[in-house]
């Protein structure tokens, strides 16, 4: 059962969260710094020496698969080279390819496995994981390793990885971020969702309520804001055990019957339904726009005009135009408002909680 009087309670929040989950989750800014610095001790730099054949990006189970989705929606449809997201290095990896790939896992033996066939075909890589273990040692002197400086639980490292995976694309000329500022934008996230600060005015707070309410579905506008809304569902599954549909808004609209039924909820015809016999009253729409444009404003306002329930999720204005900075904000708010659901309804310091190792 939710218990949402505790969202307004520092105290009891801090009685809790015994494991400082919250503190945890707002080290995202850290993590940034401390990716870059180690980014700039593995001499990322080298890999400017010429334009890659392709950009492999290696995804395993965490929060890999949502990096990895995000780095390529940022890098676009007009990046010169191509990025292709992967569970294994492809047969065609050579020595104009550059490999990046994250585990935390230190045993993941495919991975292992798939850096140690890239390394020895002369292919650059780059290796966002922990120094020790068999991952680390498929790569000992060959692989550019990353391997994160701030103590935090897996299902909180996004940051970290995000950060690595800029760096290397930012190496490559493929995409430009400015880090200090990646890093402030995620420090003042963080803050705008201290304990301290009430539901009203407390975003990750607010999204926390709003998601416990009804069954969620994200739908991201674009596949920028998509990514995000991939993160968001698998932080909700690890820390608040809630389960959340995730599309593409395009193509959730040719998903006509679920369209419909959650268009229909706060209707005339919703108020009066009966939830058991309305699928539509047990959904809740959840808009995720990471919007940087004009063209992605328009689409934000036909979706909310299509959907005028649904909540509209984005970071806001304050964070400007740049895509990096506002969806690593929605990020950095989907892994608070997991957390504070987490804490509200009892999921978190259950019996999966002691198993998920801090580094």
């Amino acid at each position: 059962m939710l218990d949402d009087s505790l969202f307004d309670d520092p105290a009891r929040l801090a009685d809790v969260d015994s494991g400082g989950l919250l503190r945890l989750a707002a080290l995202s800014g850290a993590q940034v710094r401390a990716a870059v610095e180690s980014a700039g001790e593995a001499d990322l730099a080298e890999l400017a020496d010429g334009r890659p054949r392709a950009v492999v990006l290696l995804v395993r189970p965490g929060v890999g698969p949502a990096v990895c989705s995000l780095l390529a929606a940022l890098a676009g449809p007009r990046c010169p080279v191509p990025l292709v997201i992967a569970e294994s290095v492809p047969a065609w990896v050579g020595a104009l390819d550059v490999v990046f790939a994250h585990t935390d896992d230190v045993g993941d033996v495919l991975l292992a496995e798939s850096v140690s066939v890239a390394c020895r075909r002369g292919a650059s890589v780059v290796l966002a994981a922990p120094a020790d273990g068999p991952v680390a040692a498929a790569g000992a002197g060959r692989a550019k390793l990353l391997p994160p400086r701030i103590p935090v639980p897996p299902t909180l490292s996004f940051a970290h990885v995000f950060a690595a995976g800029l760096s290397m694309l930012g190496a490559l000329g493929l995409l430009s971020f400015d880090a200090e500022n990646l890093a402030d934008v995620l420090d003042k996230e963080a803050e705008r969702a201290h304990p301290s600060h009430e539901s009203l005015v407390n975003p990750a707070k607010s999204l926390a309520l709003r998601l416990a309410d009804r069954a969620p579905l994200l739908w991201g506008l674009d596949p920028v804001s998509t990514a995000v809304a991939a993160h968001g569902a698998f932080a909700l599954g690890c820390h608040a055990g809630v389960a959340c549909g995730v599309a593409d808004y395009a193509q959730a609209a040719t998903e006509r019957a679920l369209h419909r039924a959650a268009a229909a909820v706060g209707s005339e015809a919703d108020l009066f339904a009966d939830p058991e016999d309305t699928p539509g009253a047990l959904l809740r729409v959840f808009l995720v726009s990471a919007r940087y444009d004009a063209r992605g404003e328009a689409f934000e306002r036909a979706a909310a005009r299509d959907l005028p329930s649904a909540d509209l999720v984005t970071p806001g204005e304050s964070v400007g135009d740049d895509p990096v900075l506002r969806s690593a904000a929605l990020v950095a708010r989907f892994d608070l408002a997991a957390v504070y659901l987490g804490l509200a309804a009892g999921t978190l310091n259950g019996p999966g909680w002691p198993a998920m190792a801090v580094h």
